[in-house]
């Protein structure tokens, strides 16, 4: 029992390659559904891992890695395939790739980084899977939400630009009073 939250992570982990693969082949109903099944296997695992204490280091590291995976997978591979504008892909991969480099800098400088995501960063990674899943469930033909996409593109641009720029405003602070706290 204790393992269940890990394991249900691992093979979120073990999804994405079929989810790249199924987006290559533009079998959409097939990376429709593999994508509502890491989404909701996501969900459960941190349920899971909270209500019943399984909470490890393990899965507190691998989840939001998984998670970005998932999504960065999803998101340049629906872009090269016309389903997502190239501007708010490269926003999503801009962002990961400053908050990670931000993070290895921190460490590197100042020691150990804790990153705990903001309550602003949860809105967009829930945003990001929404948004995600809406453009797959298009893709798939199981919906048709043209209509509302570039809205909601446009609102997803807004909270990785602003998240973004969270992280960087909040350990830029720390990194300058820690070294204020050396000098």
């Amino acid at each position: 029992m204790r393992h269940i939250p890990n394991a249900i992570t691992v093979l979120r982990v073990l999804l994405i390659p079929v989810l790249a693969w199924l987006l290559m082949e533009r079998n959409y109903a097939g990376a429709f559904a593999v994508f509502a099944l890491a989404a909701a296997s996501d969900f459960a695992d941190g349920v899971i891992a909270r209500r019943f204490q399984l909470v490890t280091e393990f899965g507190a590291r691998l989840d939001p890695i998984a998670d970005k995976l998932t999504m960065l997978v999803a998101t340049v591979m629906l872009a090269v395939l016309g389903w997502v504008p190239e501007w708010l892909a490269a926003a999503i991969v801009l962002r990961d790739v400053v908050i990670v480099s931000g993070a290895v800098a921190y460490h590197m400088v100042v020691g150990r980084v804790d990153i705990a995501p903001t309550w602003l960063s949860k809105l967009n990674t829930a945003l990001e899977f929404a948004v995600l899943t809406l453009v797959l469930a298009d893709a798939a033909s199981a919906a048709d939400f043209r209509a509302v996409m570039p809205w909601l593109f446009v609102l997803v641009f807004c909270t990785v630009v602003a998240s973004g720029l969270q992280y960087v405003w909040v350990w830029g602070r720390k990194a300058r009073a820690h070294a204020r706290g050396r000098g």
